[in-house]
């Protein structure tokens, strides 16, 4: 397994860290547990959760993915070679989380304590904001419109996190579904009051979305800033097993349809294009879409999620396989042709 820095911490994470948004809906806490325990002995000791979860988010199971990764960190004797990321919701979803989650002081250390008592865990290594409070492009929306909103102010959500971070609370912050601006402005406002820096941003990155390149990357590579990347099969297409108009028994698109953006016109025609790709160098085609992505500079780590310990060992054995020149110029050749069709 490779090891990446996470920005200047001094911590190092595998470049495939293990996702968890089915734990609680598709997968059993007996199967987290396997999952996790698969996980950390291939090597991954980066494992990345979020209040919200599982997915598809609802009351009756909201925090379940966090209190079965806490019942296995209870058991365990390793917790500080594990670093354990978690994310707290931003505005506009889940009304029956805190009566409408903010980004606010208050909301932000309730919800800090109720996962740290879900994790049963002293202190959570990356506390990260799940998606702004502000009004912008993030869960797949280009073409920024601006309006004025009510949303929490930045710089009190960024003050509330270092206060959190000075309580021993969290270690390190980080963002997701961020945009440069954002990002920028946390670090801007990070540098003016001597609050702590945003270390990474969670956001989608696969073969058919690279628009972190755009505006992100820089900032990846400027202000160490690195990218966790998500979604890095566009949920499970570019494996191609929904190509066709399948739909397998169990799969997740098959059981939630709603979360399907990746298979519009334009993302079908380059999953197509991918495949093939892989066919003719004799490669599975989820592997070569994840070890695409672990080849990026600007990445930090790679999260990938399975329902079952077969996928989870070959996404992870991703991290193992090395592209040849002809394969990178091929998929490098198909982006030039259909970039970016599912943002």
């Amino acid at each position: 397994m490779e090891y990446r820095p996470l920005s200047d911490t001094g911590i190092e994470v595998s470049v495939i860290s293990l996702g968890s948004m089915t734990w609680g809906e598709q997968n059993t806490e007996r199967e987290a547990h396997q999952q996790l325990d698969f996980a950390v002995d291939r090597g991954v000791n980066f494992i990345d959760l979020a209040e919200m979860y599982p997915v598809p988010p609802k009351a009756e199971t909201q925090g379940l993915t966090e209190s079965y990764c806490g019942s296995w960190l209870h058991k365990r004797r390793d917790r500080e070679r594990l670093v354990i990321a978690t994310k707290v919701s931003g505005p506009g979803m889940q009304d029956y989380l805190r009566g409408g989650p903010q980004l606010n002081r208050a909301h932000l250390e309730e919800a800090v304590d109720a996962s740290l008592r879900r994790l049963a865990t002293d202190y959570i290594d990356l506390y990260q904001v799940h998606w702004p409070a502000r009004h912008t492009n993030f869960f797949g929306a280009l073409g920024y419109q601006h309006r004025e909103d009510t949303a929490t102010p930045i710089e009190e959500t960024l003050a509330a996190l270092s206060d959190i971070v000075q309580a021993g609370k969290v270690r390190y912050i980080g963002l997701s579904n961020e945009t440069p601006w954002g990002v920028m402005t946390y670090l801007n406002l990070a540098q003016r009051h001597d609050w702590p820096r945003v270390v990474t941003v969670q956001n989608p990155y696969s073969l058919l979305n690279r628009t972190f390149e755009v505006g992100l990357a820089e900032i990846a590579h400027r202000e160490q800033v690195g990218l966790l990347a998500y979604s890095p099969l566009g949920f499970g297409v570019l494996s191609g097993k929904y190509l066709d108009g399948q739909y397998p028994a169990g799969a997740r698109l098959t059981l939630f349809n709603q979360f399907d953006r990746y298979s519009n016109k334009l993302g079908v025609a380059a999953t197509k294009c991918y495949v093939e790709i892989a066919q003719q160098a004799n490669l599975d085609a989820a592997q070569m879409a994840l070890a695409y992505v672990n080849t990026r500079s600007f990445v930090t780590s790679n999260i990938i999620g399975a329902t079952n310990l077969d996928q989870l060992a070959m996404n992870i054995d991703s991290a193992d396989i090395k592209l040849s020149d002809a394969v990178v110029a091929a998929i490098e050749k198909t982006h030039e042709e259909i970039p970016n069709p599912c943002p």
